[in-house]
């Protein structure tokens, strides 16, 4: 009588930008492959799109059966960096990890993030791009789930400005 397979989730760190060859090359090793990915806005020439990135970048998770398969392959396979591991052996990832990364996916796959914590009106904020970077201001509260309103200080009077949720930080 043969032994099912135990089969476990280890971490593999890729190159830069290249999760999506390191899933490429290590599904068709025969590997089972899960790269956790999230909906992200990107602004690039006035536009702002909506794309695919992976949750945790230049890291991604292999299923492995020590016993049937082998492991040391995944360090040279094209676009991984290496296998996390202890010392000599691969790190193993609780299963429960990439269980519950899986149960907050969307019917496309994506994993819906939680919204960001924003801040209490009176906050101090900074304003990290366009027009107004690097102004400090005040946070006035949401119009929406995009834009926040904020008061800066400009030519010695308060003015309240709409940005972008995404280019205020904590002053």
């Amino acid at each position: 009588m043969t032994q099912p397979a135990v089969t476990s989730w280890y971490a593999v760190q890729t190159q830069p930008n290249a999760e999506r060859k390191a899933v490429f090359n290590l599904t068709r090793q025969g590997y089972h492959v899960y790269l956790p990915q999230y909906l992200r806005r990107r602004r690039h020439a006035r536009r702002v799109d909506m794309i695919k990135s992976p949750l945790f970048p230049r890291y991604l998770f292999v299923a492995v059966d020590m016993a049937a398969q082998r492991w040391r392959a995944i360090q040279s396979t094209i676009g991984v960096s290496r296998l996390v591991c202890h010392g000599d052996s691969p790190a193993v990832v609780p299963a429960l990890v990439v269980d519950q990364l899986r149960a907050r996916e969307d019917g496309e796959g994506l994993i819906r993030l939680a919204k960001r914590p924003m801040f209490a009106p009176g906050d101090k904020v900074r304003v990290q791009d366009g027009v107004f970077d690097s102004c400090l201001g005040l946070f006035e509260g949401l119009t929406d789930g995009e834009r926040v309103a904020i008061l800066l200080d400009l030519l010695g009077r308060k003015v309240r400005v709409l940005i972008d949720a995404d280019f205020v930080t904590a002053a």
